[in-house]
């Protein structure tokens, strides 16, 4: 058993880490107060090759493993987690999907502008009446010959307006329940196809999050996703890799919000000397470091089984469950830290604080991760 990264690790590590600081960090305030998409900066991380990280290069990817998708997501995340949702669901989600279940045609035609960072993709699974629901899928995509015609609602899309290409999930057969489900790929300009309302988020308000309206929207056969039928089995599988992403961007919270929470306690004196030194604060920070290098033992182990081809959803639902529920706890302790000026969004850890709780909502709630756990462990 190795604990050490390789130095090709290291280097992806180090490199997102500079381009948090360098590209990230100025104007994330203003951003987050204006709900503005960080458009350039994921221009730039695609031409980096931060959008396909885990695609083959033949598709345009990066070809990396999924620990350095685990390594990078935590550093983005440390400082603007509106910008590391769009790498998630554009990495794990849609690039990962497409290149496991999709056909050689919609490689070439959509992984690959996509891996490049060209376009940005969406996965749409949330509907008014199904959020952890899953099978309950009002949206329908009905059989029409030599295409399928797409009606209904899907609501808290990531990338709802900037993206390009967005798998859809649809019922094709209600009478068969979950195995009459299909995934689609629709194409941003379809007729019928409409983008709804923005979200006014608490928090992650520099992402991109809207409802997604399909009226009679025409989806070519060869637009489907697997057999017909797999669309249920092909979000499932997708959403276990996700949740790893989404691991990763919790322990990234966790740990931007300690470690500005030590560097103040360092600097900010009472009763004649650093805060740190109080057992107080230390023991706070004792807590945080423990259960941040916890979160990200499990985020590296999950995604370490998938490198190697080995099941993780218990893994990857453990990490994202553990992950998201210590950086709830940390930024909330990172704001108690800072005092009054943990109140206001100049020094970032209330952003990181209301950044923190999606991560126990989106991609499988906290008590849905639960249920995929105890369904492993109780046989």
């Amino acid at each position: 058993m190795n604990f050490n990264l390789s130095e090709e690790h290291i280097m992806i590590r180090d490199a997102a880490r500079d381009f948090a600081k360098t590209e990230l960090l100025p104007g994330v305030i203003e951003r987050d107060e204006n709900q503005s998409f960080p458009a350039e900066q994921i221009k730039k991380l695609g031409e980096l090759g931060f959008m396909g990280m885990m695609v083959d290069t033949k598709y345009g990817g990066a070809g990396m493993d999924t620990i350095s998708y685990v390594l990078a997501m935590e550093e983005l995340s440390k400082v603007d987690a509106s910008s590391s949702v769009v790498v998630s669901v554009n990495n794990s989600l849609v690039c990962w999907g497409l290149e496991k279940y999709g056909t050689d045609e919609q490689k070439l035609k959509y992984l690959t502008p996509l891996a490049k960072g060209d376009i940005i993709g969406a996965f749409c699974l949330s509907e008014p009446e199904a959020g952890s629901d899953a099978t309950s899928q009002q949206t329908t995509a009905i059989d029409m010959g030599d295409h399928y015609l797409l009606n209904g609602t899907k609501n808290w899309i990531t990338n709802g307006n900037t993206a390009s290409v967005y798998l859809v999930i649809a019922q094709t057969n209600a009478e068969k329940g979950h195995r009459g489900i299909n995934a689609l790929i629709v194409e941003k300009g379809m007729p019928g196809f409409e983008v709804g309302v923005k979200e006014n988020k608490l928090g992650i308000r520099g992402s991109d999050t809207h409802s997604l309206l399909f009226n009679d929207v025409k989806v070519p056969k060869e637009n489907r996703i697997g057999d017909d039928g797999f669309g249920f089995k092909f979000a499932m599988s997708t959403l276990s890799g996700g949740r790893i992403g989404i691991a990763a961007q919790a322990l990234g919270i966790a740990s931007g919000a300690y470690e500005l929470s030590l560097e103040y306690s360092k600097q900010r004196k009472a009763f004649g000397k650093p805060i740190s030194e109080h057992q107080a604060i230390a023991f706070k920070l004792a807590d945080m470091a423990t259960e941040i290098e916890a979160a990200r033992l499990l985020c590296l182990k999950s995604a370490w089984l998938k490198d190697n081809k080995m099941n993780f959803d218990k893994e990857s639902a453990m990490a994202k469950v553990f992950a998201s529920e210590v950086a709830m706890k940390t930024t909330t302790e990172a704001v108690q830290i800072h005092g009054g000026y943990g109140f206001v969004k100049e020094y970032h850890v209330e952003r990181l604080m209301r950044d923190a709780k999606i991560t126990q909502i989106y991609e499988g709630t906290s008590e849905i991760q639960r249920i995929v756990i105890s369904r492993s462990i109780i046989i």
